[in-house]
């Protein structure tokens, strides 16, 4: 069964916005996928009280496991998310542009 281990990149770590982000992107894949931290049992990834259930911080490591002919795809995907600062993306649309101004 493919797994991925990755390190949890958001500032807040798999809590409020990233882990709803993280849900929605595991419930749009086309096979399940399962999430566990090294002292937690795997919960499905599709689950947002399962996910916030495991407490994962900012650099924790978590470990990303999924079966079926989708599940390497699946798992890259999630991981690059977990791996993102996905605090960092809640103003898309470039709210943080131009710091100097027109200069």
């Amino acid at each position: 069964m493919p797994t991925r281990t990755v390190t949890v990149g958001s500032a807040s770590g798999l809590h409020a916005r990233p882990a709803a982000i993280f849900v929605a992107a595991a419930t749009a894949q086309p096979v399940a996928v399962t999430i566990r931290t090294a002292d937690k049992p795997a919960v499905p990834a599709r689950s947002m009280l399962s996910v916030l259930s495991l407490g994962a911080k900012y650099g924790t490591e978590v470990t990303l496991e999924a079966d079926g002919p989708a599940a390497e795809s699946s798992l890259d995907a999630l991981a690059a998310l977990i791996a993102a600062d996905l605090d960092a993306e809640k103003t898309e649309g470039g709210s943080d542009r131009g710091r100097d101004g027109d200069g």
